[in-house]
């Protein structure tokens, strides 16, 4: 198959860092480090649509739909890499947020031959998860131009779901296919096609926000204390006393008892410790206000 990549901003050349292997390792990091200070630039002009698929995925959320994040090689991984990390933080379902890669679980860690070119392989791998018109597909792909990420796009469409994708190349595939098109144009990258540079730090920071967003949106987040964090080890049952210590200004002592009388789950402790309630009210009048705190306290 002949792909003309002449056109991509992401395998352009940069002249920044043309002669950078005559560089010592020092002058060559500076190269590196000016190179990624333009992407929280680059990332910055994509404000309003990031915000607009953050809305699109709070809605989602709110009547029992998916984030579904679609990818291949660094772009996919980068996408799993997001949604694993929401249930640790957010107490989230593992399956609220997925994160889906050409060529499935073996290519996490080793390349997958050809499967990002595979654009059923998109359809089919949405259809393991019954997709559906209720959830939010966002696409990953530098080049813009990933078959399997199209071919997923393409089915969500067709099912009538949002489809938002993020890429790092202007008027793509995938820019003129998405209804939401998130494309953060960080130019050259310091080694000519590395998209995993610069291009996969700007998806990271998109996907932070996204993922992020949408958490504080439906209300896993009071203040900026993530408080439907999971106490799955010891560092993150110290950190459940330190928030509802932080949110309430109780004694560990408090925040331990009411932890306990709750099981752990501290949006309920904070609650209880705020309106001096005990724990079967304080889950109830969170019940009544959708899990917010805020609300709660504002009865």
């Amino acid at each position: 198959m002949k792909i003309d990549l002449t056109s991509l901003v992401t395998e352009s050349r940069n002249n920044a860092s043309a002669k950078i292997d005559t560089l010592s390792t020092l002058e060559l990091l500076k190269v590196i480090n000016e190179e990624d200070k333009k992407v929280a630039m680059a990332v910055e002009q994509t404000l309003p649509e990031v915000a607009a698929v953050i809305d699109a995925v709070a809605l989602a959320f709110s009547s029992g739909g998916r984030l579904i994040y679609c990818g291949a090689g660094t772009s996919g991984r980068l996408g799993i890499l997001d949604a694993s990390e929401c249930p640790p933080t957010y107490g989230s379902k593992p399956e609220q947020v997925v994160g889906l890669i050409a060529g499935g679980f073996a290519a996490i860690l080793k390349a997958v031959e050809n499967a990002e070119d595979n654009g059923p392989l998109g359809q089919q791998d949405l259809q393991t998860l019954n997709f559906n018109k209720n959830d939010v597909l966002v696409g990953i792909a530098a080049s813009g131009r990933t078959p399997y990420v199209i071919g997923a796009m393409q089915y969500a469409l067709s099912l009538g779901a949002t489809v938002a994708c993020i890429s790092c190349n202007p008027q793509s595939p995938m820019t003129e296919l998405a209804q939401i098109a998130i494309t953060p144009v960080v130019g050259p990258e310091v080694v000519t096609g590395s998209s995993r540079m610069k291009a996969g730090t700007a998806q990271k920071l998109v996907l932070n926000m996204i993922s992020t967003g949408a958490m504080i949106k439906t209300g896993k987040v009071f203040g900026n204390l993530m408080v439907d964090v999971e106490a799955t080890n010891a560092k993150l049952v110290q950190r459940q006393k330190n928030i509802v210590m932080q949110a309430t200004d109780c004694s560990i002592e408090e925040a331990e008892s009411a932890l306990n009388s709750c099981d752990f789950h501290c949006k309920t402790a904070i609650v209880m410790v705020l309106l001096d309630i005990d724990a079967n009210s304080a889950k109830q009048k969170l019940a009544n206000r959708g899990g917010f705190i805020r609300a709660t306290l504002n009865d």
